[in-house]
């Protein structure tokens, strides 16, 4: 990745509940809260607070899910702070130590990583792990901790984390990304280079993925297949930005 884009790498949320561009479960009233719109804003994690605090609802009355998908709508209009506030209180009326806590506690993280709080994405991630580490969400915790280790300047312990990420999912092409991108760092070019391609195979055939390869590959001295990728590249952007050109 190009140096300048290094701190806009993207964080992995949760499955399953909507996060992607043609989300359609997006609302602003969660139906258990019975905010008035009128009156407050209805995803607002403060009067979720509020309400639950005083209705002294009990764990096995909240719908954890709705909560997080209120975490989820934040993120989508670049919320984070609300988000990391909707999150912990998902993760709070979770049952202890479950799937649906742990989904809560690497979304925590990715909002605070949006925001640049590293040292608490961190905790975050570290917290969902202890949870389980060999779970549907633990190879996302796995990668997103390795970046926030990364930005700390934790490049061995990155490394390490970003190994364990595909070692628990290897169909995980972010995961793959992730470590040839610090396999690349330290220097270990033709290990990064086979990253990015499994990255690639498994979806990942953006431009950024390509110039990391393209990166790998002239360490290499493999300058006339980094000249191919990086026209792969350049076709990628310039046929992102027409299709930007045509939604407008």
């Amino acid at each position: 990745m190009a140096e300048d884009g290094e701190r806009d790498r993207p964080h992995r949320f949760s499955e399953g509940q909507g996060f992607s561009e043609d989300y359609e479960e997006f609302t602003l009233d969660p139906p258990e809260l019975n905010v008035d719109p009128a009156k407050v804003d209805p995803v607002d994690t403060r009067v979720i607070a509020d309400e639950l605090d005083e209705r002294n609802i009990a764990k096995d009355e909240v719908d954890v899910d709705q909560l997080v998908d209120v975490g989820l709508s934040y993120m989508q209009i670049n919320r984070f702070e609300e988000a990391t506030e909707a999150f912990e209180r998902a993760a709070q009326f979770a049952e202890d130590d479950s799937l649906e806590a742990q989904e809560a506690w690497v979304n925590k993280g990715a909002a605070h990583a949006e925001l640049e709080e590293f040292d608490e994405a961190i905790g975050s991630y570290r917290e969902a792990l202890r949870i389980d580490d060999d779970s549907e969400h633990a190879a996302s915790a796995e990668t997103n901790l390795a970046y926030a280790l990364w930005q700390f300047g934790e490049t061995e312990e990155a490394l390490q984390h970003a190994e364990r990420a595909v070692e628990i999912d290897p169909r995980f092409g972010q995961a793959w990304y992730n470590r040839g991108f610090f396999l690349q760092e330290r220097g270990l070019s033709e290990d990064a280079v086979n990253a990015f391609d499994n990255a690639i195979r498994l979806g990942m055939r953006t431009a950024d993925v390509l110039e990391e390869k393209v990166r790998a590959l002239e360490d290499l001295g493999r300058e006339d297949e980094a000249d191919q990728v990086q026209q792969q590249a350049n076709e990628l952007r310039q046929q992102r930005e027409q299709e930007l050109i045509e939604d407008q």
